[in-house]
């Protein structure tokens, strides 16, 4: 096997191993795991991020380990099984063959799917990754956005006073399981957004959640001045202007991604109040496709509106209201 052979061998399973990290499905099933586990094992045990295991692994080692046949085996186990269920029948293709529905949008300020990629706090975003992975396994047509968070939330550290550190690690998007969201001729996908003042230029990611996918919106854009670029740093970060500058990210930014990727949603769902200005937008949007006035458009989005909320408060065993 002469050297070329070699170079085309090891970029067929670079570019397999890579479609494989950069698919969330492995999060819930585990028969990838020992392809990370075999390329760094210490690595693996601390991190469970195969993205980091792909741009920190030597290309020594990789040639190494992928040529043995059980890592061979392994990915293509994982490569035929990940094939057999995007093409096999699905729950909602079984159950509902004739469903008019064809797509709902999924808004939340977090998503909860991995340690691998952390933009979440706590239960809202366990929630919301949840369900994206429920969508995948049974079908549904969801697409979930959300926002990628530079810092993401605090980690919380006990000093020796006992006193509470919040530290912040920085999240590089080389070592996350994301991707630019390109344009057809190459381009990243970009999304302007006139505020008051000021125009706010948004960048696009994808997510793969199993069959789902999942967009982020990024204001760390060249083109934004430093205070704008630091919108989507934290997760409920910085003060209410920070905060509703998020939130107007998130929901106008958000359907108006929707609109550039050409995805139609009859179902749009806000999981909180964050992303409550996708309803506006998306009434803006009727109002002028439609060429009627703002109530009016208002009014025929509203049916296709779907809100859910956390409850504040849970009952214990006798009845009585208890702080969760």
């Amino acid at each position: 096997m002469n050297s070329s052979t070699n170079a085309s061998n090891g970029n067929s399973v670079v570019n397999s191993l890579t479609e494989v990290a950069l698919n969330l499905d492995w999060s819930w099933s585990h028969a990838a795991d020992d392809l990370w586990r075999q390329l760094d094992p210490e690595l693996w045990g601390l991190a469970h991020n195969p993205s980091v295991i792909l741009q920190t692994v030597s290309c020594e080692r990789l040639q190494a380990v992928s040529s043995t046949p059980q890592f061979r085996r392994t990915l293509d186990e994982v490569l035929e099984t990940r094939t057999t269920r995007e093409e096999a029948a699905n729950w909602l293709q079984r159950s509902l063959p004739d469903a008019p529905l064809s797509g709902i949008a999924y808004l939340c300020m977090e998503f909860m799917l991995s340690d691998a990629l952390p933009i979440y706090s706590g239960g809202l975003g366990n929630v919301a990754g949840d369900q994206l992975k429920a969508a995948s396994d049974l079908g549904l047509p969801v697409t979930g956005i959300g926002l990628p968070y530079q810092r993401g939330y605090f980690r919380q550290q006990i000093n020796a006073e006992g006193m509470q550190e919040a530290l912040y690690p920085f999240n590089e998007p080389g070592q996350l399981p994301i991707r630019p969201v390109r344009q057809p001729n190459g381009e990243w996908l970009r999304l302007a957004v006139d505020l008051p003042g000021f125009r706010m230029w948004l960048r696009a990611w994808e997510v793969r959640v199993g069959r789902v996918h999942l967009y982020l919106l990024d204001t760390n854009d060249p083109a934004n001045p430093p205070t704008y670029r630091g919108i989507t740093s934290e997760l409920y970060g910085g003060g209410p202007e920070v905060r509703i500058a998020q939130e107007m990210v998130l929901g106008i930014g958000g359907w108006r991604l929707l609109r550039a990727l050409g995805k139609q949603s009859e179902i749009c769902h806000l999981n909180e109040g964050h992303a409550a200005f996708a309803v506006l937008e998306r009434a803006r949007d009727f109002m002028e496709s439609q060429g009627v006035s703002f109530e009016v458009a208002l009014a025929a989005t509203r049916a296709g509106n779907l809100f859910t909320t956390q409850p504040l408060w849970r009952q214990d065993l006798t009845g009585s209201p208890r702080n969760s």
